[in-house]
């Protein structure tokens, strides 16, 4: 007969306790991200070169449900201005006085404004007219954000026309 090992009888005496009763390891627990980030660029389109538009400013929109699954009003929050290469970031918490317990559904980045009076006429490429959604994000753990990119957005000084009515 074989003689049992002391840590075998420890763990034969020892009580059992249910998986979900165990004390988590410390460093363990995933901490979700509290702020959301929103970065994209917003270019002049001046014949055939572009150029970035400092100073243009991004709207982001979204819609949030309450706890019983009923859609908000629509709110929304601006970028600050471009900076010299046209980069806007804009961030929002969802544990903000706009969310009121809500929890944030669907948003959509938007141009807003151009500084720029020679080109002040917004496009719709990447959707910067009818609203680029904001789908895909990264994780950056160290801020504790999820980053989502949109555009490039463009502005443009000449109204978009289709020639000969096509």
């Amino acid at each position: 007969m074989r003689k049992p090992n002391p840590k075998e009888i420890i763990s034969l005496i020892s009580p059992k306790i249910p998986y979900y009763q165990t004390p988590k390891q410390e460093g363990k627990d995933e901490i979700l991200p509290t702020i959301i980030g929103i970065q994209g660029l917003v270019l002049c389109k001046a014949g055939s070169k572009y150029f970035a538009l400092k100073g243009a400013v991004a709207r982001i929109t979204c819609v949030a449900v309450d706890d019983k699954g009923y859609e908000t009003t629509p709110f929304s929050i601006l970028s600050n201005g471009c900076d010299a290469n046209g980069y806007f970031f804009a961030t929002l918490s969802p544990y903000s006085s706009l969310l009121n317990n809500k929890k944030i559904k669907e948003c959509k980045a938007f141009l807003d404004y151009s500084p720029l009076d020679t080109c002040k006429v917004p496009t719709d490429v990447n959707h910067g007219i009818s609203g680029g959604l904001l789908s895909s994000y990264r994780v950056l753990n160290k801020e504790n954000m999820k980053l989502y990119s949109v555009g490039p957005f463009f502005y443009t000084s000449e109204t978009q026309s289709v020639p000969n009515g096509y």
